[in-house]
């Protein structure tokens, strides 16, 4: 038996029975679906170095084993698969012990079967090859707009349900397969259940949910909260800190030339001698209270067994946990993730102990905002004053000099 010919064979005549039957709706479960599968299907039979005529078994199988879509409903389309192929191998005159054998390899892809031997896992895994791989989201979206042609009632939760059952109930028979497939499945399986959990849900579908599923999205929605709120303060804190470090950059360049020129002339300009401390006082003042507002407060940094027992202390504030080990802030960490109400006062907590330092920093501020602009303002018009009087006094001095007395 030449078997190339009989490879060759077989790929034309399905090949061709996609194009003659062309179907628009099979939009996974099409030649290219069909090639992959073969692709696959040499992959793992080449790590079993398979003899000669097991190779072809699993090859025309792989072929031939979806061809029963073009003709049937999937529900049976392995039999008209099946049937399709043994028309063709016995037409061929190909051994009916090798045609049986393909056969029940092409059956052995049905959900409620069990491969029984090593040709039948290999088909099967390949067939299921890429749910454990990158390509699952998107031939899981071809298959499900594929099943949405033809069964347009499902919807897209509904069948991510389906997806997450087939996903949990599979399993891959090659120890091949096994060792390639089965970290990347797991994650495939743990992203589409993350993703279910995400769905949005309408005001009439909360209304119609079971309590289950009301909660959830609750819980939801009070993490998004806590997110956004804790967000929220860590911004105005950086505003805050913006703005202090305005008023300490001004206020400083301020009093540099203060220091480096006007204290130079008051050996002359003495009437400038009262709005120069002013203006330097209310300067220094405004650094000082912008400071208080910026500078960090450290807490104790250490925390007793007790205290994590009783949900006492907040193991998110760095403050509260700096000096102790890194084993015993895991251990603490552990238990607080592992209870879900000591995890959300946590979260309040750390909200709410925000709050009250922005609080503080926000009162300071705006206290060194109100003394830079009366410090301006006075020392402005301290500075006309003296300059006005001043020059008067010099002009009186200028004119008793002149005077022939």
């Amino acid at each position: 038996m030449e078997y190339n010919q009989i490879y060759k064979k077989v790929e034309l005549h399905v090949v061709d029975l996609y194009e003659r039957h062309h179907n628009a709706n099979l939009l996974y479960h099409n030649i290219a679906h069909t090639k992959s599968v073969v692709s696959r299907t040499k992959e793992i039979a080449g790590h079993y170095n398979l003899i000669e005529s097991d190779m072809l078994v699993v090859y025309v199988a792989a072929w031939f084993h979806d061809t029963g879509y073009l003709f049937t409903d999937p529900a049976h389309h392995e039999d008209k698969s099946a049937e399709l192929m043994r028309d063709f191998m016995e037409g061929d005159g190909v051994d009916e012990n090798l045609i049986t054998n393909i056969e029940e390899c092409i059956l052995s892809t049905k959900a409620v079967m069990k491969p029984v031997n090593l040709l039948q896992q290999i088909i099967c895994d390949a067939d299921t090859y890429n749910l454990g791989t990158k390509e699952f989201k998107i031939t899981n979206k071809l298959v499900f707009e594929e099943f949405r042609l033809r069964y347009s009632h499902i919807t897209k939760e509904e069948w991510n349900t389906k997806t997450i059952e087939l996903l949990e109930n599979h399993q891959y028979y090659t120890s091949y397969c096994k060792e390639l497939l089965m970290e990347r499945k797991k994650k495939n399986l743990k992203k589409l259940k993350h993703n279910v959990k995400e769905i949005p849900v309408s005001p009439e579908d909360m209304e119609s949910a079971p309590i289950s599923e009301q909660n959830s999205f609750t819980t939801k929605g009070i993490q998004t909260m806590l997110r956004l709120t804790s967000e929220n303060h860590m911004k105005l804190s950086d505003m805050a800190d913006g703005k202090a470090n305005i008023l300490i950059s001004v206020n400083a360049i301020i009093i540099s030339v203060i220091l480096s020129v006007l204290l130079r002339r008051l050996s002359v300009d003495t009437y400038l001698t009262i709005p120069t401390i002013l203006f330097l006082t209310f300067s220094v003042v405004t650094i000082v209270v912008s400071i208080l507002a910026t500078r960090p407060k450290i807490s104790e940094g250490r925390f007793s067994d007790q205290d994590v027992i009783d949900k006492k202390i907040n193991l998110l504030f760095f403050g509260n946990f700096y000096k102790k080990s890194m084993d015993e802030y895991e251990r603490a960490m552990g238990k607080m993730m592992t209870d879900p109400n000591y995890l959300y006062s946590s979260l309040v907590k750390d909200i709410f102990q925000l709050g009250v330092v922005l609080a503080r920093k926000y009162k300071l501020i705006r206290l060194a905002y109100n003394i830079f602009m009366v410090g301006i303002i006075l020392s402005v018009i301290a500075f006309g004053i003296a300059a006005f009087y001043g020059s008067s006094t010099g002009a009186v001095i200028t004119n008793a000099q002149g005077t022939p007395l």
